[in-house]
């Protein structure tokens, strides 16, 4: 077995995938299983018993945005009764930030990688602070999640199509040589987001008020890319899953109780460990006392060569999730010791243009004891409250050291 052969092909997959933004469609249409009675979530599979504060936060809310439960006392009872499922959003070619809730009815991004065929989604970034990824479910977040699927996807659809499609591996090197990178700062990301739909939909909104209002949505969200971006490292990192024998991380996530990866050369598996909690800068009013673990499918990112692992590329992150712009380079710097390469097209001015660390190498990881580095939102502990802060976390080891055991097992080492 050439271990460093296989994990040759499977970065070169990932680097050379090239995922356009294609269109926007309902989850029923257009997400592989999904059905009726189906809420896709963040992170390896979850139960309601088991679940984060946040997650039971997204899930009632889910539940009554689809019209199944008129209270959060009878969308508990209906999810209890076993006649809704939960299912990972990774099982469905999905993601989905913090809790990543996705029920039939929602709008999502459709990304097609261009060079290999395999298609990913995402559904609408709803902005910071009380909104259902982060577990809240009030009047006012289930009133913003219709405006962005009855008026803003419709108008996001047709500009999509008009536009021909956006190459958002394109627009992600782009962004990390304005100061992204890629996950929790996307500011430069959405503005080319912007740049990109803006005349597009001026002429497809019904009129200019809807025109004015879709555009300052999403110019005053500076998340309005993230979902698309995840997405598309989702369609990068498919692209190099299933290569026999290769070590490379294909898939990391956080449900708010288990986190768990995926291996290029061992299935479908999870390996999982509890989630660690975040380390940042609070909300006034919050403390570390009132955070729930660390959740979300948005770590694809750094699974993809972006993120955390680019954080060099975006100093001014540590405003937002605590550290010195120093830690930011040191960050970059030191997740080159866990990947496997160094990625061709996204590259850091800081550092001289060098690639961004690509492709977390489980036997890396183990041999040096150097955990992945992620940047992350932070949710309140309760259902129903929303975002907190963002902060840093670190992945525990004990995720590595089991797949490299099952590795050693399924190939006789």
């Amino acid at each position: 077995m050439n271990i460093d052969r296989a994990n040759t092909e499977a970065v070169e997959r990932m680097m050379e995938a090239r995922p356009v933004l294609v269109g926007v469609g309902k989850a029923l249409d257009v997400v592989p299983g999904m059905h009726e009675n189906l809420l896709m979530h963040a992170g390896p599979p979850i139960t309601w018993e088991r679940a984060s504060g946040p997650m039971r936060g997204a899930i009632i809310g889910a539940l009554m945005f689809e019209g199944k439960a008129n209270s959060p006392e009878e969308a508990e009872e209906l999810i209890k009764s076993g006649k809704i499922a939960l299912e990972p959003c990774h099982d469905h070619q999905s993601v989905g930030p913090m809790a990543g809730v996705t029920s039939p009815s929602m709008q999502m991004y459709i990304l097609e990688n261009k060079t290999h065929g395999n298609f990913a989604y995402s559904n609408l970034n709803e902005g910071y602070g009380k909104v259902l990824r982060y577990g809240a479910y009030d009047d006012s977040v289930l009133e913003r999640l219709h405006w962005l699927n009855d008026v803003m996807a419709p108008v996001l659809r047709d500009a999509i199509e008009a536009s021909g499609g956006i190459d958002i591996k394109a627009l992600l090197a782009e962004a990390l040589h304005m100061g992204d990178e890629g996950h929790n700062r996307n500011k430069a990301g959405s503005i080319l987001f912007l740049k990109s739909l803006a005349p597009h939909v001026a002429k497809v909104a019904p009129n200019a008020e809807v025109a004015s209002a879709i555009l300052k949505d999403i110019g005053d969200n500076a998340l309005s890319v993230l979902n698309p971006v995840m997405a598309a490292c989702k369609a990068m990192a498919d692209a190099a899953h299933g290569v026999e024998g290769s070590t490379i991380v294909t898939a990391m996530a956080r449900n708010g109780t288990d986190i768990g990866i995926r291996v290029s050369g061992l299935g479908q598996q999870w390996f999982t460990a509890p989630c660690p909690q975040p380390k940042g800068l609070y909300f006034p009013g919050f403390t570390a006392e009132d955070a729930s673990p660390d959740i979300g499918d948005s770590t694809i990112t750094e699974t993809a060569g972006i993120g955390g692992f680019a954080m060099a590329a975006a100093p001014a992150i540590v405003t937002f999730v605590s550290g010195t712009p120093q830690l930011a380079v040191d960050t970059t710097l030191e997740m080159y010791e866990i990947t496997f390469t160094e990625h061709k097209y996204f590259t850091i001015p800081a550092l001289g243009f060098r690639g961004t660390p690509t492709g977390m190498d489980i036997r890396k990881i183990v041999e040096t004891g150097i955990e992945p580095r992620v940047n992350t939102g932070i949710a309140h502990k309760d259902p129903g409250v929303g975002q907190i802060g963002a902060g840093l976390v670190r992945p525990p080891m004990a995720l590595f050291e089991k797949a490299l055991m099952a590795y050693a097992e399924k190939y006789g080492f």
